[in-house]
């Protein structure tokens, strides 16, 4: 029992192949100094950010613009992904679209390489042979960038505290008057009496 216990703990994780956030990095050869270049459109399966904010849909499309590059201790990921996200604007709720670019760049360690034996696996991540999973670390980088407050518009005037009407459907002028609380009674008994007839004299 203990064998197996110490063969499940030890046993090298697996990748699949048929991912595409896979990537085979053998042509690069472990010489440094190669490089290989790497665009690929990648299928959101699960949304990413946050519910009722900002998300970028299941289904959508991650853009993957990179470059593979064999170092000394590993391989460095470099470039760009790119997605479109939908949420809602802060202030004012309208619906919103926004394209969301931000940068990735992550070395995946060699095994056995000094980086590799002196950092843990959540500090560096690992290639597994010879291939890496760019999900973890695009994932994380796109999801860093999502706005937790998107706008509509950098100058969006949101809806009014009184009405809760957006101020850009509003003329200009628009208010609300405020009758301070002392005077309501003696103003909501003149509105009575003003509509009153008055008696015979």
């Amino acid at each position: 029992m203990r064998t197996l216990d110490w063969m499940s703990e030890n046993k090298t994780p697996q990748l699949d192949d048929r991912s595409p956030w896979v990537i085979d990095t053998r042509e690069l050869g472990r010489h440094a100094g190669l490089s290989r270049a790497l665009q690929r459109s990648v299928p959101v399966e699960t949304p990413l950010g946050v519910p009722d904010v900002i998300t970028i849909e299941a289904g959508s499309e991650l853009e993957l613009d990179l470059l593979l590059e064999s170092v000394v201790e590993g391989v460095l990921v470099s470039g760009t992904a790119k997605a479109l996200a939908k949420g809602t604007c802060a202030r004012c709720l309208d619906p919103l679209t926004e394209e969301v670019e931000v940068e990735v760049q992550e070395l995946f360690a060699y095994p056995g390489s000094a980086t590799e034996e002196t950092t843990d696996e959540d500090e560096i991540p690992r290639l597994i042979d010879d291939r890496i999973d760019l999900e973890p670390i695009v994932r994380d980088a796109v999801v860093l960038a999502l706005p937790l407050a998107p706008l509509c518009t950098e100058d969006c005037a949101g809806l009014c505290i009184e009405c809760g009407v957006k101020w850009a459907d509003l003329e200009p002028g628009h208010g609300h008057e405020k009758i301070d609380p002392r005077w309501a009674a003696l103003v909501e008994r003149f509105d009575e009496n003003a509509g009153e007839k008055p008696g015979p004299s």
